[in-house]
């Protein structure tokens, strides 16, 4: 199973009742952030994760209110007697960035590793999970991420006998290609189904509609994906800003046909997003218009 916490839903400045976007995912006891803007330490704080756990952070693109807040989580981190390796992953320029950022946050007694993304599809395993990292349409180079945890086929215990694996050796061939024991390889593929249905979620933000969301998106159990506006009369502003309304958010879930859309990274100026809830579930039913800190925890069918 994978924990997720929309820690803030705000975009371009936080505000008293909204913190900026940032996505906290937990799996087999490692955290994983997406984006830190300004004030998300403090948010993860309320909801009394750990800092000392995350080993990630993915940044989608480092305008301020996706960025701002990672020298002040670091140094946290670092007060908190973490001494593992972080990972951070985001587009080219991230090392330079986060360099100057962190002059600031100086002597940590962890290291920093850097994975910079250069424009196109980029394939990553951290933590145990499959990430997708996709190029999407912004004022600037920007990704989304689609993380997967995938799931072997059922292990079949008629087979396994039938081949003379004993017992003790049934979890080994479970999560191994290939078990030797006594001479004999046991392979696992004579012992498992055809791979089960995993957990998928994509977050995407900031961005238009885009092809490569729709790619990457495809079956996800969860889609958050921006809305920055909702009334029509906004579009024009959406379009100039490289943005999207909550209605093409809807039509992307819809299209690509994930299970349950979560909104996020509203405009200041949208006091009451969930006014529009009703109008957007005639786009995609299965539309959720979060609050800060929303939760969901994530199984396997």
């Amino acid at each position: 199973m994978i924990d997720l916490c929309l820690l803030g839903t705000g975009g371009t400045m936080p505000l008293p009742e909204r913190a900026l976007t940032s996505l906290y995912i937990r799996y087999n006891g490692h955290g994983l952030l997406i984006d830190c803007g300004e004030g998300t330490q403090i948010m993860i704080r309320k909801k009394k994760l750990s800092l000392h756990d995350i080993d990630v952070i993915l940044f989608t693109h480092y305008h301020a209110d996706h960025i701002s807040g990672l020298p002040g989580l670091l140094l946290s981190a670092a007060k908190s007697e973490r001494y593992e390796p972080i990972t951070l992953v985001g587009p080219v320029g991230l090392k330079r960035i986060v360099q100057s950022l962190c002059i600031i946050a100086q002597d940590l007694p962890f290291d920093i590793e850097y994975i910079e993304l250069d424009g196109g599809y980029r394939p990553l395993e951290l933590i145990g999970l499959k990430i997708d990292a996709f190029p999407v349409i912004h004022s600037v180079m920007c990704y989304g991420y689609t993380l997967t945890l995938e799931r072997a086929g059922k292990f079949d215990i008629m087979r396994a006998k039938t081949l003379g694996i004993p017992q003790n050796l049934w979890k080994q061939i479970q999560q191994n290609s290939a078990v030797e024991y006594n001479g004999r390889i046991f392979y696992q593929c004579d012992v498992l189904g055809a791979p089960r249905k995993g957990i998928k979620v994509t977050y995407c933000t900031d961005t238009r509609p885009a092809k490569s969301i729709l790619k990457y998106a495809d079956k996800s159990d969860l889609f958050i994906c921006e809305g920055m506006y909702a009334d029509p009369v906004k579009l024009n502003k959406a379009e100039k800003n490289f943005h999207c309304m909550f209605s093409e958010a809807a039509q992307m879930a819809k299209i690509a046909g994930v299970e349950c859309l979560w909104l996020t990274h509203f405009s200041p100026s949208l006091s009451n997003p969930e006014s529009y809830l009703d109008e957007i579930k005639g786009v995609f039913e299965n539309t959720v218009v979060p609050k800060d800190m929303q939760t969901v925890t994530l199984r396997f069918d």
